[in-house]
């Protein structure tokens, strides 16, 4: 799975987390151990003031997700990096028009300042993805604590943000997973997420040119990667408003990834 490049914004993203990181650290309590002997994946406790009985789990499969749950014909839109106050609203209304539920992978830092936006898709049927506190790619280099700060601090932000509702997957920044990351990801019933079809909205190559990629590419498999952050996405608005109805005139129904 490549790795995005040329991702300017997320250092910028990375240095500011810093300082909700440092707060996390220093309010809540975090470990993850992987019993090499016994095959045990790891185990993640959180000793914080507000924890509440959400966070009783059911450990999902660790392997990397990429089909359907409505089968060979269905397609799964997924929503990277945000939310954003001016992008998220209109994907929202993009996938109300067209009858679509998608998955949105959010960063903890983004979901924590923009906690209505959370809501608003939770309450629009749409199901949420840990997307991580502050989108390193560059995760899979890190040690684990590090990678369980990013994914167990973003799973709080993230549920206290929705006002209860825990994200249901987790997809690693640029596709930077770990065997560690995966597992102590399933063990907090988040299964990991990986993409078949990347449109490559990021690069911003023109509303049209997204659209040819989708319609090339969804042979590839069904998990469709678009941003709702990260700058500019009105060519990413523009693309899905294209490519929502096609896919529907080729047969394919919009469905979840599978857990």
């Amino acid at each position: 799975m490549a790795k995005h490049k040329g991702r300017g914004w997320h250092s910028r993203l990375l240095a500011a987390a810093l300082g909700v990181t440092a707060v996390a650290a220093a309010t809540s309590v975090w470990t993850a151990q992987a019993d090499t002997a016994g095959g045990r994946p790891p185990q993640a406790s959180v000793s914080e003031p507000d924890a509440r009985p959400q966070d009783r789990v059911t450990k999902v499969a660790a392997d990397i997700a990429h089909a359907s749950d409505r089968g060979a014909r269905g397609v799964n839109i997924t929503i990277d990096d945000g939310p954003d106050p001016v992008w998220t609203p209109q994907v929202l209304q993009l996938l109300k028009n067209n009858g679509v539920k998608a998955t949105f992978c959010m960063v903890g830092t983004q979901a924590q300042m923009y906690p209505d936006l959370v809501k608003a898709v939770v309450a629009a049927g749409h199901r949420l993805c840990n997307h991580t506190v502050s989108h390193d790619t560059t995760m899979d280099t890190k040690s684990e604590a590090y990678q369980s700060q990013q994914i167990l601090d973003a799973e709080r932000m993230i549920t206290k943000a929705s006002g209860g509702v825990r994200p249901q997957y987790y997809r690693a920044p640029g596709g930077a997973f770990t065997p560690y990351s995966r597992q102590l990801a399933a063990s907090r019933g988040m299964r990991p997420l990986g993409w078949n079809v990347d449109s490559r909205d990021f690069e911003r190559p023109g509303a049209n040119a997204m659209v040819a990629t989708v319609k090339r590419e969804i042979s590839n498999g069904p998990t469709v990667l678009f941003h709702d952050a990260g700058g500019d996405r009105s060519q990413t608005v523009a693309a899905l408003r294209e490519v929502l109805p096609w896919m529907r005139q080729q047969g394919y129904s919009f469905g979840f990834p599978v857990r």
